[in-house]
């Protein structure tokens, strides 16, 4: 069996990756596309590989030559190819191409080797790869029927959303008998460069074959797990990075601060969202409304708050709605950058990396479980003009009950001290919603009181990216406003918030069946002979770990079971810990990382 590569394409989506090289050449973690390629390739004894080169094809030539690692290498040349097509470059190989069995695939692919045993271990004489499509995907797509022979191909024009559940991805990695290249292949591509002058498509061939005779072509269907990627342009390449990466895979993960969706196998045990919630009919009434959200303007600030204001049940003039909890963090820190503002470490760093001042005051929690009560809280706010609060606190779980901190405001009250509370997390706490503070009571008692809360954590949808701060401090809310621009919501958050009031019951029962969750979660991590979780009163779990370097332990997970977990070294606070932090998702999810934990090598092998 012989393979053939299709290389001489120069990837003008990928731009100053192709100036000076053909697209095969791209590097990619250290290497070229086509070295590894190459790499995979010549494990499965081949008796030669045949490289489709184009301009610039003699810097290919000259890092691979005529024998690869003992494999032979012969060239074709397509220097036509800007002006032709991928078919052109095929039709060039028609002397060697019929001379045995072959692997053809195309040269912006990167794969393991798994992809290659699953084509050449398939009972079929000819196939090719085929994967569940996935949102990375793009539309040229396939339907497959029982037998695995191709129902149809499908072109973007007439690919359907609503059918993409039963849509198969080629990954254009192809297994061809000689008899089907010489009776099949090689007619229909000579009529179709001769028809065509060589600016048809393959597809075109291979979809003239399949209407001839249904059971010549088979689709090998890939593993939902299989690691492949198609790269044609510079997200591809930043998507293929992470995914074949290995010493830095872990860091490459933690640089992009979201858009797991890319990666449909990954399990996110880093990011805090509520897995219950919003449900499917929420879901389909804003589906339902996608068009007019997606291509009409959003309202103004005003009508945001005035929506945000009845979500919350406060006064419109006490709410200002952000674009996300950081827009609004940002603003109110750079505010107080004059004063002097006090930070809880171990905590969320946001607010005090966003104060940037040398009025900012550190407080390091001494105990070793990371709680502190209303009496540490109290003493601290001495030192300050403001003190930021977590509640619950991120990662630790720690948690104020509402009595404790209506003490807390009347004695900073007293004191003329402010406090900045952060309750994005204590709609899951025991009692739910009922422990938040935002009233129209509260706020009117404790002008020293400013409130911010994510809405995109705790009701699930940070996609849409909203938050609210909350004050009866008119002054205050005046000058962070002016910081905001008019339209710094959405279209799609301002809907969430208009409808939010028909799922509110349902809003609800999600939070109390995370707290549920949590509790039966909570003493399966107990049982992890080298974990340690504290108790919380979020989604969330600060762990600690013993004989395990927690940088090792994440980046392992990451690579052996694809779930990404937060680690805490380095972070403010835990300079002399070891530990992680493990949201709290479905019972699913988490039996799936418990599986994991379980299945840990030695510590000695990490």
């Amino acid at each position: 069996m012989q393979a053939l590569i299709l290389a001489a394409g120069m990837g003008k989506e990928l731009a100053e990756f192709t100036q000076d090289k053909t697209k095969c050449m791209v590097p990619l973690l250290g290497k070229t596309l086509i070295q590894r390629n190459l790499d995979i390739l010549i494990q499965f004894s081949l008796s030669r590989i045949i490289l489709v080169v184009g301009s610039k094809g003699e810097d290919v030539e000259n890092l691979i030559g005529k024998n690869y690692k003992g494999t032979a290498v012969e060239y074709v040349y397509n220097r036509d190819f800007d002006s032709t097509n991928k078919l052109s470059s095929l039709y060039r190989t028609r002397e060697q191409f019929q001379k045995e069995d072959t692997i053809l695939l195309e040269s912006n692919l990167i794969f393991e080797k798994g992809v290659i045993e699953a084509l050449l271990k398939d009972e079929a004489a000819n196939c090719f790869l085929a994967a569940h499509h996935q949102p990375w995907m793009d539309s040229r797509v396939i339907e497959i029927a029982k037998d695995h022979s191709i129902q149809r191909f499908i072109s973007p024009s007439d690919f359907k959303y609503k059918n993409s559940k039963n849509y198969y991805k080629r990954v254009n990695i192809y297994k061809f008998s000689k008899k089907f290249i010489t009776k099949s292949y090689i007619p229909f591509l000579s009529a179709a460069v001769q028809s065509g002058g060589g600016k048809k498509h393959c597809n075109q061939v291979l979809g003239d074959i399949n209407f001839i005779n249904k059971s010549d072509l088979k689709a090998c269907i890939l593993a939902d797990s299989s690691l492949w990627y198609e790269i044609n342009d510079k997200q591809d390449l930043s998507n293929a990075e992470i995914l074949f990466a290995d010493e830095t895979k872990l860091t490459l993960m933690q640089q992009r601060f979201g858009g797991y969706w890319r990666f449909p196998n990954l399990l996110d045990f880093c990011y805090l969202v509520n897995p219950y919630f919003p449900k499917k009919n929420m879901i389909k009434e804003i589906m339902h409304n996608f068009n007019p959200l997606l291509r009409d303007y959003p309202s103004g600030l005003a009508t945001q708050n005035l929506l945000a204001s009845r979500m919350f049940g406060i006064r419109e003039d006490s709410i200002l709605t952000g674009n996300g909890a950081a827009e609004l963090i940002n603003a109110l820190m750079g505010v107080l950058s004059d004063q002097k503002v006090g930070f809880i470490l171990p905590s969320f760093n946001e607010y005090a990396e966003r104060h940037e001042s040398t009025k900012s005051v550190l407080f390091q929690v001494e105990d070793e479980n990371f709680a502190y009560g209303k009496e540490q809280i109290i003493r601290w706010s001495d030192s300050v003009d403001t003190l930021v609060l977590i509640n619950p606190d991120n990662p630790s779980g720690n948690f104020i009950p509402l009595n404790d901190l209506y003490e807390i405001l009347d004695s900073f009250k007293e004191r003329n001290k402010r406090l900045m509370l952060d309750e994005s997390f204590v709609d899951f706490s025991t009692g739910g919603p009922e422990n938040s503070i935002i009233s129209n009571e509260n706020l009117e008692k404790y002008s020293n009181l400013v409130v911010i809360k994510s809405i995109s954590k705790s009701y699930g949808v940070p996609g849409i990216r909203l938050g609210i701060m909350a004050t009866s401090d008119k002054e205050l809310l005046g000058k962070v406003k002016k910081r905001i621009s008019i339209w710094n919501i959405n279209s799609f958050g301002e809907f969430f918030m208009q409808i939010y009031s028909k799922y509110e019951n349902s809003y609800i029962k999600s939070c109390r069946k995370i707290a549920d969750e949590r509790d039966r979660f909570f003493t399966k991590l107990e049982t992890i002979p080298w974990l340690t979780p504290h108790s919380s009163q979020a989604n969330y779990f600060l762990c600690d770990v013993e004989g395990f370097n927690t940088t090792r332990l994440v980046d392992f997970i990451l690579k052996e079971h694809s779930i990404f977990l937060k680690d805490l070294r380095g972070k403010k606070g835990f300079e002399q810990k070891n530990c992680i932090r493990i949201a709290v998702r479905s019972k699913e999810d988490n039996k799936r990382l418990i599986r994991a934990f379980r299945s840990l090598p030695g510590k000695s092998k990490l």
